[in-house]
């Protein structure tokens, strides 16, 4: 896809609440680690729920270009990895994004060995797999790091053996990955120091549907005893956590009224408390959340955190909103090094905001006005939007290609809501989306 001025483009015209309901798709993070972890199965596997998103349409490409068998309708993908005749994704799909180090763990778990390059993904700040390469080593394999590919084998023949892990700092990705590699080592592997995120949890929920013995997961001691086979599942992917606090944020922002539906609200419990703070209205129940602006929005301070704290991928449309709330917000991120870049586009809008390494000081504006602005990574994108919603006159946004890796129809779901954004594939062409 073309980048910059003369490639696709979103147009939004801004000062629109948004009110109705929307139905949340499923997870992209959780999803992108199960279609991973389907490779270690001795059988063919059913996934259903899968998002309509960029990173998922790759990741399935990826397993095929490993020999696995992938048939996708609708939002089901049969996936018989037993075709598999490549431990070595291909390098330009691989880099594409950050989901391709679970490939690491799940070939390494499967067949004892690994090739993968660097990973890609979005520009927000350092994520070493550092932590990865230590678990695996630990569990047997013999690991080199060297010009950016990580071959990965076991000394044991084709097979890890369990150990005890202790993570040097909370990694979500460290501790999927490290899951993948162990659910069929020799003997238990504890896992200490280990991430609680729902899509930890969802990881291990589908390893044990199709056999695997994990205990612990969502607690930070994970327990798993290998085991030699996995057979066969169906499984259907969790809500996404983030489209459905971007909802949520989106219609707080916009002083709308949204119901958002097949969500898991208990996941969204630091989201809510803040927006409670800022004096919006969340009420919850069932699989179903309702946003209601009381016509206030007050500052507040917050700072990122692994779950249950606040979570990091909200961080940047909740701060768009801040913008132009009462007062002066202090917003500290302390997972990621490099996201605050979006702040840099909204200021082009009008937005006042300080940031000193990783704290950023955000004072509030009566409105924000529409511009033009450029989307960084997945989340810059979604908060461009945020801020393009709740501004006076047009906003034009450059790269929404970044939106669509995470977002499922997004711009289509906003305008079913009330929103007015035009899609243009370039300068010459363009639709409103969900026209």
């Amino acid at each position: 896809m073309v980048e910059g001025a003369n490639g696709p483009r979103w147009i939004i015209e801004g000062g629109r609440p948004l009110s109705g309901a929307v139905d949340i798709g499923g997870g992209k993070n959780p999803a992108l680690a199960v279609i991973a972890a389907s490779l270690l199965c001795d059988e063919q596997v059913t996934i259903e729920n899968l998002p309509y998103i960029e990173d998922a349409r790759v990741m399935l490409e990826l397993l095929e270009c490993l020999g696995t068998k992938v048939s996708r309708c609708g939002r089901s993908a049969v996936i018989d990895p037993r075709t598999v005749c490549r431990c070595a994704p291909r390098r330009d799909l691989a880099q594409a994004l950050r989901a391709s180090s679970y490939l690491l763990g799940a070939l390494l778990g499967r067949w004892g060995q690994a090739e993968t390059p660097y990973p890609g993904g979005c520009d927000i700040g350092d994520r070493a797999l550092d932590q990865h390469i230590k678990g695996m080593r630990a569990l047997g394999a013999a690991v080199t790091d060297q010009y950016g590919v990580i071959r990965a084998k076991a000394r044991r023949g084709d097979r890890l053996v369990g150990a005890e892990i202790y993570l040097d700092m909370v990694t979500v990705g460290g501790t999927i990955n490290l899951l993948l590699a162990s659910c069929r080592a020799k003997g238990q592997t504890l896992l200490f120091n280990a991430a609680k995120e729902p899509h930890v949890v969802e990881v291990a929920n589908f390893l044990n549907s199709m056999g695997a013995r994990i205990k612990g997961a969502g607690t930070d001691v994970i327990r798993v005893t290998g085991v030699d086979s996995l057979h066969g599942t169906s499984y259907a992917i969790i809500p996404d956590q983030i489209e459905t606090g971007t909802m949520m944020i989106a219609a707080a922002a916009t002083d709308g009224d949204v119901t958002i539906r097949g969500c898991i609200p208990t996941h969204m419990e630091a989201l809510s408390a803040k927006l409670l703070e800022m004096g919006v209205r969340v009420d919850d129940h069932d699989d179903v959340i309702r946003v209601r602006s009381t016509g206030i929005r007050r500052a507040l301070t917050l700072k990122t955190q692994v779950y249950p704290g606040f979570p990091t991928d909200l961080q940047q449309p909740m701060t768009a909103m801040l913008c132009a709330a009462r007062g002066v917000s202090l917003v500290t991120e302390t997972i990621f090094d490099s996201r605050f870049k979006h702040l840099r586009e909204l200021a082009r809008m009008g937005a006042k905001a300080q940031v000193m390494d990783r704290v950023a000081v955000i004072e509030g504006v009566p409105e924000l006005t529409g511009a033009s602005l450029t989307a960084t990574d997945l989340r810059a994108g979604a908060a461009l939007v945020v801020a393009g919603l709740m501004a006076r006159g047009a906003t034009e946004i450059l790269n929404p290609h970044y939106i669509d890796r995470g977002y499922e129809y997004f711009a289509e779901k906003l305008n079913a809501l009330g929103a007015r954004i035009i899609k243009e594939d370039s300068r010459e062409g363009q639709a409103e989306a969900g026209a």
